[in-house]
């Protein structure tokens, strides 16, 4: 469904990603893990356009979307949960929500959204930069579905989380793909992402240096020394 073909990324005379491969089944969960520095952040704005020289290839269902405009990315119903968020702090809830939905104007995504998510629809009135940390990144998460995808890709949703805000977001991740959506899942939560996903891919330096099942990484003993500190 989405395959990233040999992407190179560069920073003026500084080479970030180099011959990045990797793919993304429908119907899957897979997860991109990497220490900070590895390159994960310039592949995710690399998938949506948000650099100026890649090379390579960027397939969405056999298309090649490599330097489309974001707005297009997203009509392919390819969407995307942030880093950081990028809510509108000064808007409602709703607000943010509606802005998610410029691609798809009926009502059922927004109820989908207070289904996946109660406390929002209790909220919706309040500006969204009131909201805790927990509750901006489930507010984040509705935003992306508001756009009807059929494949997300999360970066790093539980960063700065509580450890029960950690379960609770990832366990919505692997709601999500139960009711049919497919997902990348770029995560620094090692063990909780491998335990809901079904591949994963590590980036090591801006090169894919391992690929597997998530099982087997959950249980290899070098992943376990660098990434799950046993």
């Amino acid at each position: 469904m989405l395959a990233i073909e040999n992407l190179n990324v560069s920073y003026s005379h500084l080479q970030v990603l180099w011959d990045v491969s990797l793919q993304v089944s429908r119907g899957e969960v897979v997860t991109l893990i990497g220490s900070n520095g590895a390159g994960k952040s310039t592949l995710v704005s690399t998938i949506f356009g948000l650099n100026t020289s890649p090379t390579g290839r960027i397939l969405l269902r056999g298309e090649n979307i490599l330097g489309l405009p974001t707005y297009e990315i997203v009509r392919r119903r390819l969407s995307l949960v942030p880093e950081k968020r990028e809510l509108f702090p000064r808007m409602t809830v709703r607000e943010n929500l509606e802005l998610g939905a410029y691609v798809r104007r009926d009502g059922d995504a927004l109820d989908h959204v207070f289904e996946l998510f109660p406390l929002l629809k209790d909220r919706q009135a309040q500006n969204a930069g009131t909201l805790s940390g927990g509750e901006q990144q489930m507010l984040a998460i509705g935003r992306c579905l508001m756009a009807d995808p059929e494949i997300i890709v999360l970066d790093e949703p539980s960063l700065g989380l509580s450890p029960k805000l950690v379960h609770m977001v990832l366990g919505t991740v692997q709601r999500l793909n139960e009711e049919g959506l497919t997902i990348l899942l770029v995560e620094q939560n090692v063990r909780r992402a491998l335990e809901i996903s079904h591949r994963a891919y590590v980036l090591e330096s801006g090169r894919i240096t391992r690929t597997g099942p998530a099982d087997d990484l959950l249980h290899d003993d070098q992943i376990k020394e660098a990434y799950l500190g046993m």
